[in-house]
């Protein structure tokens, strides 16, 4: 994904490895606000337009400092307005912010903390939604997806511990895999860039489409 609309699978001369991503766009630190939010803008429609979210569902974040730039309660992210990116402070205090944040961000601060990521994709998949149901593991069968992930986790977190007990659990979840997935809910994927975590999302949705279908075929 080095340019749009170029496959993500090209040649990265500094690794030597096919499948190494290059990516347009820098990590996410001394961002501009103008880059910073064409990203959101992109990716945002981007995950739209593949089919990733419905129209007022999922959301994105960017970590620059101890400050999270997310999109807003209720925000269309395949239209995103500058207003409909909020920032709010990496700890708990969300009285800053003129506009409410999105729901899952005490998800998206559990993941920073509990990791290095610096941008945060949050989406509903539909194949990997769909196979979070009925299964507690996902293992790619397809190239790509097994380069990219070995294994997705789908992980329940208990409706009586409260929205703190899930974050910390899907934060905690999150150590040591770039995506997971919440049951029946959808997908988290981390990465250093938004682009990278869009990409890991699209690569997780194409995963569990080659494992529905596949399944499909042996029954």
């Amino acid at each position: 994904m080095g340019k749009p609309g170029t496959d993500a699978l090209v040649f990265n001369k500094k690794t030597e490895c096919f499948l190494c991503a290059t990516f347009e766009y820098p990590v996410m630190k001394n961002v501009s606000e103008k880059t910073l939010f064409r990203q959101f803008k992109e990716f945002g429609r981007d995950l739209f337009l593949r089919g990733l979210i419905s129209s007022h569902a999922g959301n994105m974040s960017a970590r620059i400092g101890n400050r999270i730039h997310i999109t807003g309660r209720g925000a269309m992210l395949g239209r995103l307005e500058r207003g409909d990116i909020v920032s709010i402070d990496i700890g708990s205090d969300d009285r800053d912010a003129a506009r409410g944040p999105s729901s899952e961000a005490p998800v998206h601060r559990a993941i920073y903390r509990e990791t290095g990521a610096l941008a945060i994709v949050h989406a509903h998949p539909p194949y990997a939604t769909l196979l979070s149901i009925t299964e507690d593991l996902l293992i790619p069968v397809d190239w790509e997806g097994s380069y990219f992930f070995k294994k997705i986790p789908v992980l329940m977190p208990g409706k009586r511990g409260g929205k703190k007990d899930a974050a910390d659990m899907i934060g905690k979840g999150m150590k040591d895999h770039k995506a997971i997935l919440v049951r029946g809910h959808g997908s988290f994927a981390r990465g250093d860039t938004l682009e990278e975590a869009y990409m890991l999302t699209s690569s997780l949705e194409a995963s569990a489409f080659f494992i529905y279908k596949g399944t499909f075929l042996r029954n």
